[in-house]
């Protein structure tokens, strides 16, 4: 060997003994893991299919110690919130294992998520039109503190945080200011692991010294575990450890001053760079990344673990010979117990309860003009249907050729009594009571060119002798000339382009000549009998002689509104708060997605029997359609199906990643349930297969049994009343469920 290398070697041992330090082992058991704050272990997380995943963690290991304060650092989009998300439980890997406070994030009794978690989003996550004191108190009610806990708390925060008073709005506040709330709010209940995501960003740099002043004060007795991600990096030297995370993989993880020594650099951030260029060079190899770091050729013969730099799908040292001394089997200790931490496992806690209720009725009084129009756009949609629906059309024109007149500007003055002359003019004045209007013309095209012009809706041409063929045709009955018949006829060319209007004026035709004809026997004392078709309609059993298109539309159209606003008002709601990151926030307190369905539920059925009790005031009570049975019964089922509304809103919400979607979702359902329900066309005259669709849908019993109640007057002893109660409470329960298992299992 030659001098100079003799030389070189005591200091080089002593560099290597330096690099060496970082890679510390950790045995590969379950005791390990548990006893860390948190443990990462091969965490591999992707999007996208399987063709093009886009993948975030790639086979990650994280050591969190307990007591530690934990610095997470690395660019936008590498990865770390992702990483925060599934440690506190909210997304699941596609493999690997994460363990949090001794046990499984979401497994029970291991209180994450739940409150020995305090978790900061990126997102501001905060209730604008709270005050500060108002959201210290929901986060407090959650976390299980009392009012007065909440409030000695306060005041400690607000000097620490350098808030203004408590009584600011959060929405009045500055950005910084607003982050600093935030930072408070997870503060409050003294969780044992703080997980604060960018939480300087914007903060005056005296502030965020002294923000990481009460974060090392906090973990000095070892109880408290604070993972932080910020962008800047320099201002981690105050942590025990960081981790340098980049492409969904940690370049080092280890204690700031250790990584400035081992690669003699004066900045975290030089340190950064040097390591990040190192990763750029393509040594994929893990044996060459260690042998250019630490000089050590690569072992395959060793079992241990540890998360260390440029780790990747295994650690960094499951390729290199352990430092440490081996531990026999033999005296292995006992695995401890998982730790149970504070279980609140219950269906739905009252806590919870409280401030989820309490919460979404001040939101509501804080927005009570948004509320008025919520509670009031229903009453407006009735009147507008009550006024514009299933009314006779008025001011029809009809183009009128009456030989019986010598022009088309003589008056058509009708006769009376027995008087037997201008019968046709008799028949129009019977006809005119059915608000129509008569243009007169000279010739029969003229009258059906203002028909093809759209200048009239139908054209009646009278004979010359048409008085005196009805008089004949009369009297001579079964003997009468075929001539008398036909000149008796009036000679009708209707515009049948619009069935409603055409079969509405057919109507009024008919029952027009009806009231002529029995005009005339009256005036000249014959049997009203024998002028009328020998078809005789007794009394309706339900319903009025003359039924109208309001009275069969109204029930479907009273349900459709409760039920679609409903839909609007809970995916609406649910939507806002994931979008801004609250309903993260609070599932990750502890606050469970059947809690937070039930609060909705709570909150927005108040609101939905003020929507239904105004509307059928000015339904019935106003607008006075037909109500033959129980107002109590048809109540109950209007506000069934506005419940089964919200619970479609809460799966619609679930389901659909922004407002755009969920509005596509709402939308496209709209238009089949309106169509196939029978709303506004018998199920009876569908197609075959869409009547057994149609029989399935939310809406169709129900809007069958509310019309059996309106029109027939029939109790819940009927099976097409019932039947509507039975339909909705299974389709309550089967949004309701759907809803809860998509808040549970959908978590990315």
């Amino acid at each position: 060997m030659e001098p100079n290398q003799v030389g070189a070697l005591p200091g080089a041992s002593i560099e290597l003994k330096a690099r060496r330090a970082q890679f510390q082992t950790q045995a590969s058991t379950v005791d390990t893991r548990r006893r860390q704050a948190v443990c990462v272990r091969r965490a591999f997380k992707k999007y996208g299919g399987k063709n093009n995943p886009n993948i975030i963690l790639d086979g990650l290991n994280m050591t969190v110690p307990k007591g530690a304060i934990y610095g997470l650092l690395g660019a936008s989009g590498c990865g770390k919130t992702t990483l925060l998300s599934c440690i506190v439980g909210r997304r699941r890997l596609n493999s690997g294992e994460i363990w949090v406070l001794g046990g499984k994030p979401g497994s029970k009794g291991s209180g994450v998520p739940g409150p020995r978690v305090g978790y900061m989003p990126q997102e501001l996550a905060l209730y604008g039109e709270f005050t500060i004191r108002e959201t210290f108190i929901y986060f407090g009610w959650v976390a299980g503190m009392s009012t007065v806990q909440v409030d000695e708390k306060l005041e400690f925060l607000l000097q620490l945080l350098e808030l203004p008073n408590e009584n600011r709005f959060v929405k009045s506040l500055s950005g910084g200011q607003q982050r600093r709330v935030s930072i408070a709010a997870t503060l409050l209940a003294d969780p044992e692991l703080l997980i604060l995501d960018e939480p300087t960003v914007g903060v005056d740099p005296v502030l965020r010294q002294n923000i990481w002043d009460h974060l090392v004060q906090l973990t000095k007795d070892g109880t408290k575990t604070i993972i932080i991600t910020t962008h800047y990096i320099d201002e981690t030297k105050q942590a025990t450890m960081i981790g340098l995370m980049r492409g969904g993989k940690f370049l080092a993880e280890e204690s700031p001053r250790k990584l400035m020594e081992m690669h003699r650099l004066d900045t975290l951030e030089d340190v950064f760079l040097k390591l990040s260029r190192k990763q750029n060079m393509g040594l994929r190899r893990r044996s060459s990344i260690l042998s250019s770091v630490t000089g050590v050729p690569p072992d395959i013969d060793v079992d241990d673990e540890m998360s260390g730099e440029f780790g990747d799908n295994v650690s960094i040292s499951s390729r290199r010979r352990s430092i440490a001394p081996p531990v026999l089997n033999d005296n292995a200790p006992e695995l401890p117990p998982e730790e149970e931490g504070k279980s609140n496992f219950a269906p739905l806690n009252p806590q919870h309860m409280k401030a989820l209720i309490w919460k979404n009725f001040l939101w509501m009084w804080r927005n009570v003009g948004v509320m008025l129009f919520i509670i009031g756009l229903p009453v407006m949609q009735t009147i507008l249907f009550c006024l514009s629906i299933g009314k006779d059309p008025v001011g029809l024109k009809m183009a009128i050729v009456n030989h019986e007149l010598n022009n088309s500007h003589q008056p058509c003055i009708p006769s009376t009594g027995c008087d037997e002359r201008m019968y046709s003019c008799r028949y129009l004045k019977h006809l005119a009571t059915r608000d129509v209007k008569y243009d007169y013309f000279d010739t029969e095209e003229e009258a059906r060119h203002a028909v093809e012009k759209g200048h009239a809706w139908a054209a009646f041409s009278f004979p010359r002798n048409y008085t005196d063929s009805i008089v004949a045709r009369i009297a001579e009955g079964k003997d009468a000339e075929s001539w008398t018949a036909t000149y008796a006829d009036i000679s009708i060319a209707l515009d049948m382009s619009n069935q409603q209007i055409a079969q509405l004026l057919k109507r009024d035709i008919y029952k027009s000549f009806e009231k002529f004809a029995a005009d005339i026997a009256e005036g000249c004392n014959y049997s009203r009998r024998a002028t009328t078709i020998p078809i005789y309609f007794n009394q309706p059993i339900y319903g009025p002689e003359e039924p109208n298109f309001t009275n069969f539309a109204a029930p479907g159209i009273i349900l459709t509104i409760i039920f679609f606003l409903s839909v609007a008002l809970t995916s609406g709601a649910m939507l806002l708060e994931r979008n801004e990151g609250l309903l993260e926030r609070s599932l990750v307190s502890g606050i469970t997605g059947t809690e937070i369905l039930f609060g909705q539920v709570v909150t927005q059925f108040v609101v939905m029997i003020g929507q239904t009790v105004m509307m059928l005031v000015f339904v019935f009570a106003i607008f006075k359609l037909t109500i033959e049975g129980d107002i109590a019964l048809v109540s109950a089922l209007t506000i069934l199906c506005g419940l089964c509304g919200m619970c479609f809103g809460f799966v619609v919400a679930c389901s659909c990643e922004n407002e755009r979607s969920a509005t596509y979702m709402a939308m496209g359902s709209f238009l089949p349930i309106v169509m196939l329900c029978g709303i506004i066309w018998p199920v009876q005259g569908m197609h075959p297969a869409l009547r057994a669709i149609s029989i399935v849908l939310p809406l169709t019993k129900s809007t069958e049994s509310i019309r059996a109640m309106l029109a027939r007057g029939w109790g819940m002893s009927e099976p097409a009343v019932y039947e509507g109660f039975i339909s909705i409470f299974v389709w309550i329960l089967v949004f309701q469920t759907i809803a809860i298992l998509l808040l549970k299992f959908k978590k990315g």
